[in-house]
C-alpha cells in the first residue's frame, strides 16, 4: 500500500467544513484537526468575540490566514440558525462536512428538574443539527454532486456530536441531556438511512471525558477523572481529531448510520 493511497484516504484537501460550537472544547478540537487535514473550517459559535478570535488563533496555527473563518451566531434560536445559514450560503456555494456540535447541558434532582432545563437542552442538542442540516440540504447535495464528477470521489458528511450519556446511564441527574443525545443517537440512523443514497453520509461520535467548559469535572479533575477510566487518562485533541477526521474523510465513506463511542472504555466499564 503506497503512502499516497494513505495520505489520500485521509485527506480533507479542498474540503469546506462547518463546525457548530467550533471555538471551543470538542469542536474546536475537531477544526483543528480538519485544518492540518487541509480544509477551509468555518466556526460559529454565540460568543463572537471568542468565535473569531478562536477563527484567527487557528488560522495562524497552519500558517495561512482566512483558512478558518468565523460565523458568529446563537443556535439555541431559530433566528439563530438562519443567521449563519445565510452567512454560510454567501460564501459558499457547497458544504462537504457539517459537525453538529454545539450542544448544552442541565443538572438538577428529579423532583425540581424544570421545563426550561428541558426546552434548552433537547432542543440546541437534537432539534437544531436537524434543521440545520435540513437547511444546508441543498449544499450537502452539491458537495456530493461535485465528489462524483471529480476524480477520487467522495461523500458529503454530516457528524452528530452526541455523548456517551445516550448510551449508557450515568449517575448525574442530567435528564433533559441523556436524553437529547439518546436521540440523536437515533436521529443519526434515521437521517443516514434518508441521505445515504444521495452521497451523504451521516454518522455521530460519542465522546466520554474530554476537558472542556461543559465537562468541567474533566478540565478541573483530569487526574481523578482518569482513574475511573479503564484508559486511565481523559481525551485529547488528537483522540477526538483522528475521530473526526476518519469520519469525514474518504476513509469513512462507509460507515452510514453508526456513532463511533471515543472515551478509553468508559461505556463498556459503567454497562
Amino acid at each position: 500500500m503506497s503512502s499516497n493511497f494513505t495520505q489520500n484516504l485521509f485527506s480533507l484537501n479542498g474540503r469546506v467544513a462547518l463546525v457548530t460550537g467550533g471555538y471551543r472544547g470538542i469542536g474546536r478540537m475537531i477544526a483543528t484537526g480538519f485544518l492540518q487535514q487541509g480544509a477551509t473550517v468555518y466556526i460559529c459559535g454565540r460568543k463572537a468575540l471568542e468565535c473569531d478570535a478562536a477563527a484567527q488563533e487557528m488560522s495562524a496555527e497552519i500558517g495561512i490566514e482566512g483558512k478558518c473563518i468565523s460565523i458568529p451566531a446563537d443556535l439555541s434560536r431559530p433566528e439563530g440558525v438562519a443567521a449563519l445559514v445565510a452567512a454560510f450560503k454567501a460564501r459558499e456555494t457547497k458544504l462537504d462536512i457539517l459537525v453538529n456540535n454545539a450542544g448544552a447541558a442541565w443538572a438538577e434532582p428529579f423532583a425540581e428538574f424544570p421545563e426550561k432545563g428541558w426546552d434548552k437542552v433537547v432542543d440546541l442538542n437534537m432539534k437544531t443539527p436537524f434543521f440545520l442540516t435540513q437547511a444546508l440540504y441543498v449544499e450537502l447535495q452539491e458537495s456530493a454532486r461535485q465528489a462524483t464528477t471529480s476524480m477520487g470521489s467522495h461523500c458529503a458528511k454530516v457528524i452528530n456530536i452526541a455523548s456517551i450519556d445516550g448510551v449508557s446511564v450515568n449517575p448525574m441527574e442530567t435528564y433533559s441531556y441523556a436524553a437529547s443525545k439518546a436521540g440523536l443517537i437515533h436521529l443519526t440512523k434515521r437521517m443516514a438511512l434518508k441521505l445515504a443514497p444521495e452521497g451523504i453520509v451521516v454518522s455521530a461520535i460519542a465522546p466520554g471525558a474530554f476537558a472542556s467548559d461543559m465537562n468541567t469535572v474533566a478540565r478541573d479533575q483530569a487526574e481523578e477523572t482518569a482513574k475511573r477510566i479503564p484508559s486511565r487518562r481523559i481525551g485529547t485533541t488528537e483522540d477526538m481529531a483522528g475521530a473526526a477526521i476518519f469520519l469525514a474523510s474518504r476513509a469513512g465513506d462507509y460507515v452510514v448510520g453508526s456513532t463511533l463511542i471515543v472515551d478509553g472504555g468508559v461505556t463498556y466499564a459503567r454497562s
